[in-house]
């Protein structure tokens, strides 16, 4: 069963990719995940996933994403950050008035028996619960590449991050959240 998000959220897909079931392309984790289409047959997929949890321990965004490269580093092999930059308010892609992290990894993974050295960028966000402001949503937003494929697919992560938002309750059960 795939993971959920604490905030509902809705999203529109690039064309060119598609949503595909989390624990199928093993990614048991996430509550979305969305594959290249294009790049199928090429030996690794580039893909955005989209995880969260529920934080009721203060932790800051750079505990957070912290915490993200660790994970990684244990699950999928050595990780490298290459960039982290705050965000704010500034950074509009029309998801959330909330402060950010974007972090940018390089990942030395094993795929499909073979070494490969992989890109992932990452925007992560806090988000307060107005009614208990110790309890915040984390969520992680994360596009995985290959470093050949990243320049074909990095405009179309943009794009995404552009459309995802919180749910409404008519937006209930579209997109990705």
């Amino acid at each position: 069963m795939p993971g959920t998000l604490p905030v509902p959220l809705t999203c529109e897909i690039p064309e060119g990719w598609e949503a595909a079931p989390p624990e199928e392309v093993g990614a048991p984790q996430a509550a979305f995940v969305a594959l290249h289409s294009a790049s199928r047959g090429s030996g690794f997929m580039p893909n955005i996933t989209v995880t969260g949890t529920v934080r009721e321990d203060g932790a800051s965004l750079h505990r957070v994403a912290d915490e993200s490269v660790q994970r990684l580093q244990e699950t999928v092999g050595p990780v490298t950050l290459v960039k982290r930059t705050d965000v704010g308010t500034h950074f509009k892609p029309s998801l959330i008035d909330a402060p950010g992290v974007v972090q940018n990894l390089r990942i030395a993974a094993n795929v499909n028996g073979q070494p490969e050295q992989l890109a992932q960028s990452q925007l992560i966000l806090l988000l307060e619960d107005p009614d208990q402001p110790r309890r915040l949503a984390e969520i992680e937003i994360a596009l995985t590449a290959r470093f050949d494929q990243l320049q074909d697919v990095l405009d179309d992560f943009q794009e995404f991050l552009r459309t995802v938002r919180p749910a409404g309750r008519s937006d209930v059960g579209k997109g990705g959240g």
